[in-house]
């Protein structure tokens, strides 16, 4: 399942959620305004507005761009930087970042709104219906 995250300075960052129930109670809580704070200069964080399941991936290590849930919060972390030190405490990996973690290391509050993606589109045309192009050539003719 896709996310995309829309920070406030207006750059939208597409993610992937992993399949398991703590993502799916993510997924209910959408769409979503947090305002994600630094943390050891390797994160960003922010309440969630509800409870998770807690039954999803748990992680102590961590890659650039993952998105992890702390479910004791329960608070949102998106990871931009590498330090080598764990994570400390009950953390479920819920996605990761498509692209774009840089986006998050910057100093101070970031504003992102999070919404489901649009399903990708799918062309009506093979369902045994002309193509726009088609009826219009035959309209043309007539």
């Amino acid at each position: 399942m896709k996310i995309h995250l829309t920070l406030n300075h207006g750059t939208v960052i597409s993610a992937t959620l992993a399949d398991h129930r703590t993502a799916e109670d993510f997924v209910a809580m959408l769409p979503l305004t947090l305002t994600l704070h630094d943390l050891f200069r390797r994160e960003k964080f922010g309440p969630l507005p509800g409870l998770v399941s807690g039954r999803g991936t748990r992680e102590r290590g961590y890659a650039v761009g993952d998105i992890v849930c702390w479910t004791a919060g329960p608070d949102l972390a998106i990871l931009h930087r590498q330090d080598g030190q764990p994570l400390r405490g009950g953390f479920e990996l819920l996605g990761r970042l498509d692209f774009g973690a840089e986006h998050f290391a910057v100093p101070g509050p970031i504003d992102v709104t999070i919404t489901l993606a649009a399903p990708a589109h799918t062309d009506v045309t093979t369902a045994g219906c002309p193509a726009p192009a088609a009826a219009e050539g035959a309209r043309a003719t007539t």
